[in-house]
């Protein structure tokens, strides 16, 4: 068979969903258009946009917009050039290190050039053929697929149910058991905020197994830095156990509006070990000097400005809050994040697409829906995602829209008809 040929005939799951829909460019891979923020353009419509990651609302904050350009004239979208172990280090490179580092309770941190790829060479560096892997089954993609690049056999990586400390129990009696056979040790793989569900990990419990377990915990925190605890520090900070998290991750795409990542440790020498061993970072080009300072900026907003994370959750109580009280299914979500579960309906994928449609021709209302494989087998989700920019109005338009939206689907008009409802 030609490869070309096999491709061409199978898109995978989400692209087979896109084929059946027709719903290249209006489900996904999507346009809006115009400045970032809650009100966009989408197919030339004004919407009220629910789906960007952009929670403090840093996006297009004056100063962020300021200090990106300062920085783009002064050095340039190439410098530095080269890796950062060969020509691509700077003394702005090794300071953000040591910012970020102390703003998440760690002694030191090493600075990545993308998130997804950096976790999962962070994995792929840590982890020999001879240690185990023990993670929660509703890891991010990066995370998985950072566990499929473990030098051992498939035998020696254990998959616990979510959030289930039992499970997780059984997993690391298993995992002590192998990992003393093969002479390594044993890594579990967890996330702060799980970016589909908007659960919270149980970090408190989980630290409270290195009691009775030897491992050490890797935390991926992508949507909990900036927006969980007291100060913003994630996580770890809201549980008090920023210090039991051994390898602490966070990506710059959700809180930080930027491209970039960091890991950080409170030993000095695990993060030396990744700067000499992480191939993502070994061979790939240094974060470029505008997403340095630009991040620098970010993260002096952050810890400047906590009204920006009151305003967030005023938000996202007011939208969660609604919906709950309308009925709406959005889970056991105790972060930003806030899916609308769409379980039970007869019409399945097209049902609900008549009325995500609905809610963007009609309503002006744009959020995500979330299939399989991103969410497991047999979920249908809207994501909606609030952020410091939008306001209590914002949120009242919605709750009227989706209220709307019950009475349309309680009535069967979104099952019965396959045109948008007008």
């Amino acid at each position: 068979m030609d490869i070309f040929e096999k491709l061409r005939n199978n898109w995978g799951p989400i692209g087979a969903s896109a084929k059946a829909l027709n719903s290249h460019h209006y489900f996904s891979f999507p346009k809006l258009e115009g400045e970032i923020g809650p009100h966009m353009k989408f197919r030339g419509m004004n919407v009220l946009n629910w789906s960007l990651n952009n929670y403090l609302g840093l996006a297009n904050h004056p100063e962020v917009r300021k200090a990106d350009a300062e920085a783009s004239a002064k050095w340039g979208l190439a410098y530095p050039m080269g890796a950062r172990m060969m020509s691509g280090n700077s003394d702005l490179h090794e300071l953000f290190e040591k910012e970020l580092a102390e703003f998440v309770g760690k002694k030191d941190a090493f600075l990545l050039n993308y998130g997804y790829q950096g976790v999962m060479s962070v994995i792929e560096c840590v982890c020999d053929h001879r240690d185990v892997i023990v993670y929660d089954a509703e890891a991010h993609a990066c995370l998985i697929d950072g566990i499929r690049l473990h030098k051992a056999k498939m035998g020696q990586y254990y998959k616990y149910n979510h959030n289930d400390m039992a499970s997780l129990e059984k997993n690391l009696i298993r995992a002590a058991k192998l990992a003393e056979e093969k002479g390594g040790g044993i890594l579990v793989i967890t996330e702060g905020v799980f970016g589909m569900s908007g659960k919270v990990g149980s970090l408190d419990k989980i630290v409270e197994l290195k009691k009775k377990y030897n491992f050490r915990l890797l935390v991926d925190d992508a949507h909990g830095f900036g927006t969980m605890g007291e100060n913003g520090g994630g996580v770890g900070e809201m549980f008090g156990v920023s210090e039991d998290i051994d390898l602490y991750f966070s990506t710059f795409a959700k809180s930080m509006a930027a491209i970039g990542a960091f890991v950080a440790a409170d030993d000095p020498d695990i993060i030396m070990f990744l700067k000499y061993n992480m191939r993502s970072q070994t061979y790939a080009k240094a974060l470029p000097m505008p997403y340095v300072e630009g991040g620098r900026k970010r993260l002096e907003l952050i810890k400047a400005h906590p009204e920006l994370r009151t305003q967030l959750w005023e938000i996202v109580h007011a939208l969660q809050n609604g919906l709950r009280s309308r009925g709406f299914n959005i889970g056991d979500t105790e972060s930003p994040v806030t899916p609308v579960f769409m379980q039970g309906l007869e019409g399945g994928l097209p049902e609900v697409t008549n009325m995500v449609r609905d809610l963007r021709e009609n309503m002006g209302i744009f959020c995500s829906i979330v299939v399989y494989p991103v969410i497991p087998k047999g979920q249908i989700i809207l994501r909606l995602i609030p952020t410091a920019s939008h306001t209590l109005e914002d949120v009242e338009k919605t709750l009227n829209a989706f209220d709307t939206m019950r009475g349309k689907l309680d009535a069967g008009i979104y099952r019965a008809n396959l045109a948008v409802p007008a």
